[in-house]
């Protein structure tokens, strides 16, 4: 890629398609790359994304409906909204996957959420909405069915990307829907630890008006390469009708 000079505009933005072929999805993934500088800039960005979203689904519907990814890079976008002022008691929280560990395992994503951000601002903590992933995968997969089973698409799905493109806990060679079609899946097996999870699916990963990567680290460089090639991983999977923005970092591309 071509030298980012400081003084020019912190995100390039550049369109690429990624088609594949899946018996539950078919619909071409358009991306809407946007190349930071470095993961401070990518953070603060991303923060501000957030926040302008929330407050144009609080004008318009009254709430918003967000979708946290765990992770080190969007830990840094909930340590900046710890600090934002915004219209907490509007704000509904919900997560893309979950590690099945006790609640207050520093592994698990919500802890992380909790820590980082959520104890710290007025949300109500009704409109948390952790996945039961201590009760087991299968246990806290029906449960989590039932949370999302009468709510409409979301509002905002942060994402992250993992070295082998995987995404939310959808991996390559896994499953990543579920038929007859359900919000939440029971993962089993997973080639990192913990081996038992619960992730939402692709495709309703994919029910969202806005949907948003974050990835940071030249470790996730050729998982990049994989997805921006047209490669059939999990992060090509999600297909928002209103495409996806990729916030990544200069040194992943």
């Amino acid at each position: 890629m071509p030298y980012i000079r400081p003084s020019m505009p912190v995100a390039i933005k550049s369109v690429f398609i990624n088609s594949f072929e899946k018996v539950i999805m078919s619909k071409p993934q358009v991306c809407d790359w946007q190349i930071f500088l470095d993961a401070e800039l990518l953070q603060e960005q991303a923060t501000k994304a957030v926040l302008q979203a929330a407050e144009h689904a609080i004008d318009a519907r009254g709430r918003f409906l967000l979708v946290l990814a765990g992770g080190a890079t969007p830990r840094g976008v909930y340590q900046r909204l710890s600090e934002a002022k915004a219209d907490w008691g509007n704000w509904h929280i919900y997560f893309g996957d979950e590690r099945c560990l006790p609640m207050d395992d520093p592994e698990r994503n919500s802890k992380m959420a909790q820590d980082a951000w959520l104890t710290h601002v007025a949300i109500p903590p009704e409109q948390i909405h952790a996945i039961p992933a201590e009760t087991g995968a299968d246990a806290g997969a029906a449960a989590y069915n039932n949370t999302l089973a009468d709510l409409v698409d979301f509002d905002l799905v942060l994402l992250g990307l993992g070295e082998d493109a995987h995404t939310a806990s959808l991996f390559p060679g896994h499953v990543w829907d579920a038929q007859p079609p359900a919000s939440a899946i029971a993962v089993f097996n997973a080639p990192k630890p913990p081996a038992e999870r619960i992730s939402l699916t692709a495709s309703r990963l994919a029910r969202t008006r806005q949907l948003i990567f974050l990835v940071t680290g030249a470790g996730k460089r050729q998982a990049v390469q994989q997805w921006r090639s047209g490669l059939n991983v999990p992060a090509a999977a999600i297909a928002p009708q209103g495409g996806v923005e990729v916030f990544v970092e200069a040194c992943c591309v």
